[in-house]
């Protein structure tokens, strides 16, 4: 089947080099002012969508930014080497006639990632794309429909950064089985994944609940990109889902430093990736999180899951743009959790201790509707 898609790609859109990535976003730029989070959260709870609004993006103090920086420097070899794994997972499962589409916004600096560690370590330089998916609403069908247009004899591997309870994996197989239903094609809904602590994803990097570095701040490390919108005043039907460039940030920008940091690092891991799976077939799901979400929703009394976010990534998400009630970590001297007691102490959240098994911390978010 061919497309005749409308929407085109942004230009200039993002502190990205479009050597590195393909936003199919519209720019909403103008049209968009961002919310508080109280006032976001109440609203959610009250029944309207995430996707219709903006959060203000946090500015981080000079002491945060610095852990993110000796965080960035501390894992470097480890977050180079597992790019290098599941990169070559990727090619194993997949081949070399390829398309890297990464899901808005966190999977975006991981996809370049593999793009790069590809073109390193393989001299294949593979398309790579960014594309919105959303709760409740999709995956952003106009930029599949391009995808295809462009490279319909391709393969495509979707990318995200990590795995919380895996609430975009069941959207990915959703759409994706929605998709096949309305137009007849079937898409692979394989999710890639540089850290899965839930042990849901079918292609990991390493699977355990690790500080991604780029999981401690928002657009700054994401090319300067909001999460994504889909809201009927400013986007079409023929539109690709919209996102708002934060120009007004340039001088925070560390998107193309984490980048460089990590990419540095191919030539010392990739031998060893490429060792390490030799013998490697498959990745096997093994559901790893359920647990840990039963006893939180136990130990606090809390009826709708969708207020337990577990992860180190999404406990960040939770404290960066949502309302906290609390923070349960597993150790509160951890290293790797420093970032999350710094953020709660700063927004006054208080951070408890509990039996976790999988995840390193979980965050909670406020029950608006209780107060």
């Amino acid at each position: 089947m061919r497309f005749q898609v409308k929407a085109s790609p942004a230009v200039n859109f993002g502190s990205y080099s479009e050597a590195d990535v393909t936003f199919l976003l519209k720019d909403i730029s103008a049209f968009v002012e961002e919310q508080d989070n109280d006032f976001r959260e109440r609203a959610i709870q009250g029944g309207r969508h995430y996707s219709e609004m903006l959060p203000i993006e946090y500015e981080p103090k000079e002491e945060y930014m610095n852990l993110f920086y000796s965080s960035l420097e501390k894992e470097k070899l480890k977050l180079a080497y597992g790019i290098a794994i599941l990169s070559e997972k990727i090619l194993k499962a997949k081949g070399k006639r390829l398309v890297l589409v990464s899901l808005a916004r966190a999977g975006t600096p991981i996809g370049i990632l593999i793009k790069r560690y590809i073109k390193y370590a393989y001299d294949l330089d593979l398309p790579h794309y960014t594309i919105s998916i959303i709760k409740d609403k999709g995956i952003d069908e106009n930029a599949i429909k391009y995808i295809l247009e462009e490279h319909h004899k391709s393969a495509i591997q979707f990318i995200d950064g990590w795995t919380g309870k895996g609430t975009i994996k069941a959207v990915l197989h959703e759409a994706l089985l929605d998709f096949y239903n309305k137009y007849g094609i079937k898409l692979c809904d394989s999710l890639a994944v540089l850290a899965d602590p839930a042990g849901i994803a079918q292609l990991y990097g390493l699977r355990e609940d690790f500080l991604i570095p780029s999981a401690c701040l928002n657009s700054t490390v994401s090319g300067l990109v909001s999460r994504t919108m889909v809201r009927g005043d400013i986007i079409n039907k023929e539109d690709f889902h919209g996102a708002k460039y934060y120009k007004g940030l340039e001088k925070a920008d560390v998107s193309n430093i984490f980048l460089h940091k990590i990419s540095e690092n191919f030539q010392e891991v990739s031998i060893a990736a490429k060792n390490a799976l030799i013998d490697w077939t498959s990745d096997d799901v093994q559901n790893l999180g359920v647990k840990d979400i039963a006893m939180i929703k136990k130990l606090y009394s809390i009826d709708n899951e969708n207020f337990i976010k577990p992860g180190i990534g999404e406990t960040t998400r939770v404290l960066l743009r949502r309302v906290p009630y609390k923070i349960i970590v597993r150790d509160k001297t951890a290293a790797k959790i420093k970032h999350i007691v710094l953020l709660a102490k700063d927004k006054g959240v208080p951070v408890e201790e509990a039996a976790l098994k999988v995840y390193n911390c979980v965050g909670i978010i406020k029950n608006l509707k209780e107060l």
